[in-house]
């Protein structure tokens, strides 16, 4: 595939940099908790039981926290705002800027993959982990979902590190006690505790930007936070945090666990890059009793067709138990198990049918590769219908640019429909790189490291004007 003509970074990569702005607080002064000044600074799951005396010295909260410290990390990460100092349109005026940022990681999985919310890592041009015990890694973005404001790292490691126990946050009780862990302000490992404010809440941060069905707390969160975990004093994990009321007094949200788990486990299949199983799953969470630990199981929704699933002889109503050495609790259990595996690897599964155990081999295959024409990636993929035009089309948008796309149809509901592109605009350029031909999408969009591009950013000329924004799922 031929590769695009020429980098944004000539044009339109400089127009978007200077319209580049931190995200510190929006509307209504409600803001994200993972931005503001960064200050100097085996692998079993953790059991979520207890016994403590109450009222004593080690309650709850001493407890919790010796349990989950090892298995959260704090996030420094440095971006750069401000125009570009070769900038043509404003020469020497302002200088670009060192922004430093800081959020919170969940250890995913013991091999150094780390979930943190999205705007922690969103244009970062570093991003330096340490763990509780003061060590330190760089780590680099695997996957992003800007929509659920998600993100999957990674770091390496010299050994395995613990993982946290997923609760549920479905039987959440308004008045709960919750409990903190995260770098606020860039006080590593802070832990704040609190109770259960209201469930179910929707929060805007701007006419772009919202969340549904928030939990919100009265534990302290701050900047510094995102990303973190939010546990109940059983030591489960039950929400994830990500934003605060600026200016109020103990009002924090948190993303519920029940859905980051399934949005979680899909960041982590994108590592597998076109390696498929073909399942369906089904998260559920049960509990005897309101002080006993969640039961967490995976069943089979559904099996694809012709798929390494269907020839391994799983079945809708499988319950999923162990995926080669890993005990499958969440579907980001099974997603994991199968990390790093090349095509053909051979993993064994369990699973629980009416009652009794049965033994599957699920052999990972990539899909078959079918040579799709360059317009017909566009179509199928974004839902658009292009044609090329000259310099000459968007010369008032942008005198650099050499040309583009025209849009002449856009499917209702495709990516590029849901993200706002129309009938008329001209795409100029997706990702890094321009768009003069059908040909240029089709490198994008088929690249080896697409994972990574998302959410796509793309730029369009309509109306004489330059315009950009992000593609969030793309098929």
């Amino acid at each position: 595939m031929r590769p695009p003509r020429s980098s944004l970074t000539t044009a339109v990569f400089r127009w978007a940099r200077r319209r580049l702005v931190v995200p510190a607080g929006l509307a209504l002064a409600v803001g994200l908790a993972g931005l503001g000044p960064a200050l100097p600074a085996p692998t079993a799951e953790a059991s979520p039981g207890r016994s403590v005396t109450p009222g004593k010295r080690r309650d709850e909260v001493v407890d919790v926290y010796e349990k989950a410290k090892a298995a959260v990390v704090n996030i420094h990460s440095k971006r750069t705002v401000g125009p570009a100092a070769d900038d043509p349109f404003r020469p020497s005026l302002v200088q670009p800027q060192q922004v430093n940022g800081m959020g919170t990681g969940i250890v995913l999985d013991p091999r150094g993959y780390i979930l943190t919310n999205f705007h922690v890592v969103d244009e970062v041009s570093s991003l330096q982990i340490r763990l509780h015990d003061g060590s330190g890694s760089t780590a680099r973005v695997v996957a992003t979902d800007k929509e659920a404001d998600l993100a999957l790292i990674k770091i390496d490691i010299t050994r395995p590190l613990p993982l946290l126990s997923f609760g549920t946050s479905a039987d959440l009780m308004v008045g709960e006690p919750v409990i903190a862990i995260g770098n606020a302000y860039g006080y590593e490992h802070t832990v704040t505790d609190g109770r259960v404010s209201y469930k179910g809440r929707d929060v805007a941060l701007n006419k772009d930007m919202g969340y549904k069905g928030l939990i919100q707390v009265s534990a302290p969160i701050n900047p510094g936070n995102s990303g973190g975990p939010l546990m109940n004093v059983l030591g489960e994990v039950v929400g994830v945090n990500v934003a605060i009321r600026a200016g109020a007094q103990n009002i924090g949200f948190a993303l519920p666990i029940d859905f980051v788990i399934g949005r979680a486990a899909d960041l982590v299949g994108r590592k597998r890059t076109g390696l498929r199983h073909g399942l369906v799953l089904k998260d559920v969470a049960t509990r005897e009793a309101a002080e006993s630990p969640a039961t967490r199981t995976v069943s089979v929704e559904r099996v694809e067709p012709d798929s390494p699933a269907a020839a391994a002889g799983f079945k809708p109503g499988d319950v999923v138990e162990q995926a080669d050495d890993v005990a499958v609790r969440t579907s980001i259990d099974l997603e994991r198990a199968l990390l790093d595996r090349p095509s053909g690897a051979r993993v064994p599964v369990r699973v629980r049918r009416s009652g009794s155990a049965e033994n599957l081999e699920l052999v990972l295959q990539a899909g078959a590769k079918v040579t799709v024409p360059p317009a017909e990636v566009a179509w199928k993929r974004l839902g658009l219908r292009v044609q090329p035009v000259g310099a000459e089309a968007v010369a008032k948008a942008n005198s650099q640019l050499h040309g583009g796309l025209l849009v002449t149809e856009v499917a209702v509901g495709g990516a590029a429909a849901t993200a706002g592109i129309q009938k008329g605009d001209v795409l100029v350029g997706l990702h890094q790189w321009e768009t003069l031909t059908a040909e240029n999408v089709a490198f994008v969009l088929n690249h080896k490291d697409f994972a990574s591009f998302l959410p796509l950013r793309f730029y369009v000329a309509r109306d004489g004007k330059l315009r950009d924004g992000w593609i969030n799922a793309i098929p």
